[in-house]
């Protein structure tokens, strides 16, 4: 596992949300990218689209499977990632790093800290 990162909280959906200001930076776990095998196409939300906490905004798929991204917080899309777009690939090497989908800028940065941290998700993950 990683390095623990206090700066980092994670979903029962398997994101994980690094908050940097206002802004959040939303990717899968490696768990999840993990489970659905080799990535082959990404689906990101549009440019200032407006997003609840919760929402489907994003759809991952795999050679096995396709799944939705949720929104773990409400904000404003203010960046997405084309990389990704382009070469899926890099979401199973690099699924917490450079694989990152897409970033907010939150309406309540408070609601960062409601997210499960590094040891939860951890403990969440062995109940699976």
């Amino acid at each position: 596992m990683a390095k623990k990162n206090a700066d980092k909280r994670y979903t029962k959906d398997h994101e994980w949300v690094v908050l940097d200001g206002d802004i959040a930076t939303v990717g899968i776990t490696d768990h999840a990218q993990e489970q659905l095998g080799d990535v082959v196409h990404v689906e990101l939300p549009d440019l200032d689209r407006v997003v609840i906490a919760n929402e489907a905004c994003a759809v991952v798929e795999s050679v096995k499977a396709a799944s939705d991204v949720y929104s773990p917080l409400a904000g404003t899309v203010v960046e997405i990632n084309e990389t990704i777009v382009e070469d899926p690939a890099i979401v199973n090497s690099d699924a917490e790093g450079e694989g990152w989908f897409f970033k907010l800028e939150l309406d309540d940065p408070d609601t960062f800290e409601e997210l499960m941290d590094e040891e939860a998700y951890e403990e969440f993950l062995e109940t699976l």
